[in-house]
């Protein structure tokens, strides 16, 4: 008798279909599992071995086949414990084979216990694109799979607990949609930063248009500390945003039962020790990357200069195209990977690079070195150019607060809301993704405007990217201040944003 028992598999973060399929046939005994398994999936004969003899069930001695179809794809993990121990218990007649719009996931331990498992969203969202209606999964993953709509998520802590449910005689209630918990805690907040007050405008021109910005100054200046406060005034994420986000971190196993869905952007921070894998993802089986974490978020990299060139050369393909193509001899896979790029960086090997101090000991020869550990085309990727100065002793010792990060964010939303109407239907979420034809359509200059740009692309060597990223600036001032059109101080503001010293070597 052969049984089928429909469960999920995940290929990079997308999940698909895989049916279990079951079969006890005469002869010596035996439990083999085809289907392209990795080492994970064949070790799961002893968990289910174990698990059925501890629910009281009989373990049959026979010759047990189990197929993962599709067999052509790799089968990872310990997922399809559960599945494979409902087959072997269906096909002895132990219980009746469950019904067809229903699909289960779990690892389960020597008791029988089922164990929380990665990569729940993307298959819950699979499962209910194909058809599925119940979708029994670990306690601890419940939450995170009633994100997908659509199914109804019963959550199993032990085998003998859903071998009763599936005879009837004791019902697992299914869980209820999660909701997020009010009074989510604040984390750091613009109120706290005296004085810079032209970086804080820049960070907000950065946030409300997801543009890419590299914050230059001494050491003690407050770039880290600005950039880490970004988070508190980047716009509300929708839904759609939110779910993709949480797939990959889902997949990276980065998600729990207290927060199965990310309710505020990500900001990743990765030490400059970090490889060019572990930024862009891959491994012997790909898997998603610090720029991928940082999907529909913020990717900081502080003391830029000390990466390596792998790592950041890897960067300028994904900053345009917004996903990273992964190929390894496993397979390939395509991970998204739009984010916000912030760097900071010291203006020299020393730092103090004019600081009122005078302290910096570097020649203008070892400063060239220094700012050419960066590329040209990656610094061209950059938006915005900020040059932080050092704070003055009045603005430190200032009484009055500081505009909080509620009150920008406020302006943030706004502009925000404004290019979500002008790119309706299109794709595009922020003036940072406009494609070239929607910078001619949305980007149109008056006389003085055209003046200026071509002022700043004579003198300045700007390239066709440049010249673009400077238009995208200038249309999120715009919106920032409510206006249709990017007038000339629009203009002019973005401009200065890339006259940077660094620039000039």
């Amino acid at each position: 008798m052969v049984v089928t028992i429909r469960s999920l598999g995940l290929q990079g973060i997308k999940g698909y279909e895989v049916t279990v399929e079951c079969a006890l046939s005469g002869g010596l005994p035996a439990f083999d599992v085809v289907g392209l398994p990795d080492a994970a999936v064949k070790e799961s004969r002893e968990r289910v071995r174990a698990a059925i003899k501890g629910c009281g069930a009989k373990f049959p001695v026979s010759r047990i086949t189990i197929n993962l179809a599709p067999a052509a794809l790799r089968k990872e993990g310990t997922v399809y414990d559960l599945p494979i121990l409902l087959g072997i218990l269906a096909a002895q007649g132990d219980i009746d084979p469950p019904g067809e719009t229903a699909a289960f996931l779990g690892e389960l331990s020597l008791t029988g216990a089922l164990r929380p498992i990665t990569g729940i969203l993307p298959m819950a969202m699979a499962a209910a694109r194909t058809g599925v209606r119940e979708l029994y999964v670990p306690a601890e993953n419940a939450a995170e799979a009633t994100l997908a709509e659509g199914l109804a998520v019963y959550p199993v802590e032990t085998v003998e607990e859903l071998l009763a449910h599936l005879r009837n005689r004791k019902k697992i209630p299914p869980a209820a949609p999660w909701t997020p918990e009010a009074g989510a805690e604040a984390g750091p907040d613009f109120s706290e930063v005296m004085g810079q007050e032209n970086v804080k405008r820049a960070l907000e021109i950065a946030a409300a248009g997801g543009h890419n910005i590299l914050l230059i100054g001494s050491p003690g200046a407050g770039k880290s500390m600005l950039a880490r406060r970004l988070p508190s005034i980047l716009p509300d994420m929708t839904r759609r945003e939110a779910l993709e986000a949480t797939e990959i971190w889902s997949v990276a196993g980065m998600t729990d039962r207290k927060h199965p869905l990310l309710l505020r952007r990500p900001f990743r921070s990765p030490h400059h020790t970090v490889s060019a894998v572990a930024l862009a993802g891959g491994g012997a089986f790909p898997r998603p990357g610090e720029i991928s974490l940082a999907h529909n978020g913020v990717l900081f990299l502080d003391e830029l200069p000390e990466f390596s060139k792998d790592a950041l050369e890897v960067l300028r393909q994904p900053i345009e195209d917004g996903e990273v193509t992964i190929t390894r001899t496993a397979g390939s896979v395509c991970l998204p990977s739009r984010f916000m790029l912030v760097c900071a960086m010291n203006p020299c090997r020393c730092g103090w690079r004019g600081h009122p101090s005078g302290r910096c000991t570097c020649t203008d020869a070892m400063v060239e070195k220094y700012a050419a550990k960066i590329s040209g085309p990656m610094l061209d990727r950059m938006d915005l150019h900020v040059e932080v100065p050092s704070v003055e002793f009045e603005a430190m010792r200032r009484r009055e607060t500081p505009e909080s990060s509620a009150v920008v964010r406020a302006r943030v939303n706004a502009a925000r809301a404004r290019q979500a109407e002008r790119f309706e239907g299109t794709g595009v979420s922020c003036n940072a993704h406009m494609t070239a034809a929607m910078v001619g359509e949305h980007c149109r200059l008056d006389d003085a405007g055209e003046r200026i740009l071509k002022t700043a692309f004579d003198r300045m060597g700007l390239t066709a990217r440049s010249h673009d990223r400077i238009l995208r600036a200038a249309r999120t001032i715009a919106d920032l201040d409510g206006e249709p059109r990017i007038s000339a101080a629009h203009l002019a503001e973005a401009v200065q944003y890339r006259n940077t010293e660094i620039l000039r070597r």
